[in-house]
């Protein structure tokens, strides 16, 4: 066998000190420009701690904005805390995706063995209700992608009525979403139950990703290995699309990866524009799995169109298409009903064309006169055949996709 392709394996990185520390999951001591967020998630528990009934809260903001580091920062310091009652789960709803298994996951957070036995629903509530009984406990249940949730009408309902089956202690529920109108798609009765705050976390600027990276990358780097104006470009490049610290940490580990590769002495502007490329479009793909089925959907026929052309020649130039949204709707319409599924209605249509738009997925255009009145237009963000690839392999079988599109 040949050893020379393991040759680096053990090689002692030129560039990097730490690459975890660029990681977008690595949470520092202090999360920097959050100081207001954590304040009013910590004024949020606080009651709950204290072994008051608590508000639900429900944090909004576009992906990398610092939502799920400032809630696990949060956790880790609600650990260290003596006597307090309260307990906490947080749930990654990508992995967690319906009521059973959210409620599975508390039981095997706080009641191991339990969990491992096999019980349906109904048998898990009654022992979480039982469980916070005991000694009036107070628990936190933190919902990360929430409206990922298949069945989130039940689970909201669910959580929320356990405070009515509770005689001493109660349950608290924190939601994380990109989509600040995901609760509009809630039932009325689980929307009714909740009582909650809500906060809205704001895209980073370019000064503040900037100094964001340089605290990243004196840990991350070893000494003088980063051109600083590669750490401005990073940033600025990161701010003009969404104000995305994931992406601008991403283009700069990326652009380490490339000196490294390159056995060049430093992380150069022309790296980081390199790098920017595959970044944009990974951090893209990686959103498009995270989305509720439906506006996974809508995405997956904007990308068919983008490929097949619109209908309106006038409306295709060079390699921008812009399609109808009438076009998207009938498009989604179709493959939904391929799919044996009820489309959702012109309202929430809209509605998620709103939420895609707001999180860089796709950009909207109002026509002007002339094309049909006024209208509005749709223009994917990102290649299109490898956002239909990716939809295909994680929505789809692979008989069902040629059937759909």
């Amino acid at each position: 066998m040949d050893d020379e392709p393991f040759a680096g394996i053990f090689k002692e990185s030129t560039i990097f000190a730490d690459r975890e520390v660029l990681s977008p999951h690595y949470i520092p001591q202090h999360l920097l420009f959050r100081d207001a967020q954590i304040n009013e998630i910590v004024k949020a528990i606080t009651p709950t701690l204290r072994g008051e009934k608590g508000r639900n809260l429900f944090i909004y903001g576009k992906t990398g904005t610092g939502k799920t580091s400032c809630m696990k920062h949060v956790i880790s310091k609600v650990k260290e805390l003596p006597t307090v009652r309260a307990k906490v789960s947080y749930i990654n709803c990508k992995i967690y995706n319906s009521r059973y298994r959210v409620l599975n996951k508390i039981t095997s957070d706080h009641m191991p063995l339990y969990a491992k036995r096999g019980y349906g629903i109904i048998d898990i509530y009654e022992r979480i209700i039982n469980w916070i009984d005991e000694d009036g406990k107070m628990l936190i249940v933190v919902l990360d992608e929430i409206d990922v949730v298949k069945d989130l009408d039940d689970l909201v309902y669910t959580l929320t009525r356990a405070n009515s089956d509770i005689k001493s202690g109660g349950i608290a529920i924190i939601g994380i979403s990109n989509s600040i109108s995901f609760k509009d798609n809630l039932d009325p009765r689980s929307r009714s139950t909740l009582y909650e705050k809500e906060l809205v976390f704001p895209p980073y600027n370019s000064t503040e990703l900037a100094t964001i990276l340089r605290d990243r990358a004196e840990k991350g780097f070893r000494k003088d290995k980063v051109d600083p104006a590669a750490i401005n470009l990073a940033a600025a490049m990161a701010a003009s699309e969404s104000g995305d610290a994931r992406l601008a940490l991403m283009i700069l580990s990326k652009a380490g990866e490339l000196a490294e590769e390159r056995s060049v002495s430093m992380v150069t502007v022309d790296a980081v524009r390199e790098a920017a490329k595959n970044a944009e479009e990974e951090l893209a793909y990686e959103l498009v799995n995270t989305l509720p089925e439906h506006q996974k959907l809508i995405v997956y026929a904007i990308s068919l169109l983008s490929i097949q052309g619109s209908r309106y020649k006038k409306l295709t130039e060079g390699s921008d298409t812009y399609i109808f949204s009438g076009e998207v709707y009938s498009k989604y319409a179709s493959i939904s009903e391929s799919m044996h599924k009820e489309a959702k209605s012109s309202r929430w249509y809209r509605k998620y064309i709103s939420d895609l738009e707001m999180q860089g997925l796709i950009q909207t255009y109002e026509s002007g006169k002339g094309i049909r009145g006024h209208t509005k237009l749709i223009k994917l963000a990102y290649p299109p055949e490898k956002i239909r690839s990716t939809i295909e392999r994680t929505l789809f079988k692979e008989n069902d996709a040629s059937t759909a599109a």
